[in-house]
């Protein structure tokens, strides 16, 4: 279950936890990219842009997980 990102912190954290997965394997669980793409549907634009920025900077290869749920702006 995904939750609403109110603040660039909510998604720092979230981009810190695909990092730290990333880290271990080269793949994220399908836990994982389930609730991030939940909290993408629920969240302000703004937030998700803030997102996809962050995570193209800090965990590109990461990018490929959730360019199908809006990640192309």
């Amino acid at each position: 279950m995904g939750y609403r990102w109110k603040n660039n912190t909510d998604v720092d954290e979230a981009v810190v936890v695909i990092m730290n997965s990333l880290d271990k394997k080269d793949i994220l669980p399908t836990w994982l990219v389930r609730t991030v793409q939940q909290s993408i549907e629920d969240s302000d634009p703004v937030y998700v842009k803030y997102f996809y920025k962050e995570v193209g900077k800090h965990a590109p290869a990461g990018m490929k997980f959730f360019e199908d749920s809006g990640g192309s702006d």
